[in-house]
């Protein structure tokens, strides 16, 4: 290679945030929130289906549960799939897949019905979040990746805002409110068209292939976008093949390393646990939390209310984690908000009136987002180019072993202990989580690796 020949990633990683990189940020981001609406959907579905339906809280901790069965599988395969076929290949399916099967889902006519298109509309969730999350990863340049990376989890906040209007103004109209509810899911169907034309495939995908062609018309379309914010920085002399002593990747030269690597089992070993810790904390919290309002005495539309004056304090969560995380660095941050979460949902727990309620559910949203943000900013960082998407998906899918726990334990706590106990369980689970982030490296402001 020559002196003054940099590589396609570094020249990424020198850039400034250019108008592509903003392209690049909402159309990831806008499939995310996509993705969080109908998370979202679903509490307030089984609110409604505990009224319309008159199910058991068992019966609603299995529709609740069960889409994340799936997207514990889907995690796994998607990053696997990633790895092999593109980033881009796989988003642009994982939106087909949930789209379908959640439009499907409003016309569910028995319980039995509902909990199987639940599971495949998480196939396609749990593969979308991981390969998203890599593929703006490998494109922000190296002093924004960590930001980059917590915007476009911020869009899970606006998914979830969504998620809570519909429920708020459409749910409640009639007995069927949460079919039209659920109808809302076709729009997947439609962006995934404009995910596969309009995103670029990832360079690091590309080289790893040897389609070096395409993967240097990619670095050029983002060297030659305008800028935002500060003057351009130049210097754009490299080759198109690859470069000189750097095995083809066709020819098998190199080998892909094992997450579980004397090298790398560590740091898995420390996300897995974090992964876990906040799937049962986040999702046994806010699945439930409108039918646990209703449980408390609001009605359906007081209870809607509640949860989204709880959740619009998603947003500044992520605000504030997307500043800190480039000056406290990736550990700090998310072990801070970690604590804070540890915090709000004990306080929870304690809650006894509205005003209480609210307070502490914002607390919660609050932390418990800005933590998910700094989360999905550290695990591609964590691998090198090979087994990427293969990492982060592996981590999200045993995290998703605690989504699919965290419904169905939720009623047996409420019997054993009330609210109290079942904040109190997250609560412990946070903190465990925040203790696991110590095995976990600092790499802010390092470049990605490659191998």
């Amino acid at each position: 290679m020559r002196p003054e020949t940099r590589t396609r990633t570094e020249r990424l990683d020198e850039l400034p945030f250019t108008r592509r990189h903003g392209r690049l940020l909402v159309g990831s981001g806008i499939g995310w929130a996509l993705d969080a609406m109908d998370v979202g959907l679903i509490s307030f579905v089984m609110a409604a289906l505990a009224v319309h339906w008159d199910l058991s809280k068992t019966q609603l901790s299995w529709v609740g549960s069960i889409g994340f069965v799936g997207m514990a599988i889907g995690a796994s395969v998607g990053g696997l799939l990633a790895d092999r076929i593109g980033r881009r290949q796989v988003f642009a399916a994982t939106l087909l897949v949930y789209g379908l099967a959640t439009g499907a889902t409003a016309l569910a006519g028995s319980l039995a019905v509902l909990i199987a298109l639940r599971f495949v509309v998480g196939l396609g969730l749990g593969a979308e979040l991981p390969v998203a999350s890599t593929l703006v990863s490998e494109y922000a340049p190296r002093k924004q990746r960590g930001r980059m990376v917590v915007a476009l989890e911020a869009f899970w906040a606006v998914g979830w805002i969504l998620a809570a209007l519909i429920g708020y103004f459409v749910v409640p109209l009639s007995d069927d409110g949460w079919r039209w509810a659920l109808a809302v899911g076709l729009v997947p169907t439609a962006y995934a068209v404009v995910v596969r034309v309009g995103l670029p495939e990832s360079v690091r995908f590309l080289e790893s292939r040897g389609r070096y062609a395409e993967a240097e018309a990619a670095v050029r379309s983002f060297e030659e976008s305008a800028p935002i914010g500060r003057a351009r920085e130049t210097g754009t002399d490299v080759a198109a093949e690859p470069e000189a002593g750097e095995p083809d990747p066709q020819s098998g030269g190199t080998a892909v390393e094992s997450i579980w690597s004397p090298r790398l089992r560590r740091r898995t070993g420390a996300l897995w646990v974090v992964w876990f810790c906040i799937n049962l904390s986040y999702y046994g919290a806010f699945i439930w939390l409108p039918s646990l309002l209703l449980a408390q005495g609001f009605d359906l539309v007081k209870s809607f209310q509640y949860t989204l004056v709880i959740t619009l304090a998603q947003l500044p969560g992520y605000a504030v984690a997307a500043w800190l995380i480039e000056v406290w660095g990736r550990r700090g941050t998310l072990a801070t908000f970690l604590l804070g979460s540890a915090l709000a949902a004990g306080l929870f727990g304690l809650a006894d009136s509205p005003t209480q309620i609210v307070a502490a559910g914002m607390a919660l949203s609050f932390f418990n987002l800005g933590a998910w943000g700094a989360l999905y900013a550290i695990g591609p960082e964590l691998y090198p180019t090979t087994v990427r998407g293969a990492g982060t998906g592996a981590a999200a899918a045993f995290g998703r072993i605690a989504s699919i726990i965290a419904p169905l334990i939720v009623p047996w706590l409420l019997t054993g202990g009330g609210n109290g106990l079942v904040f109190g369980v997250f609560a412990v689970s946070f903190g465990f989580a925040a203790t696991a982030t110590l095995a976990l490296p600092e790499l802010k402001g390092q470049a990605l690796a490659e191998r």
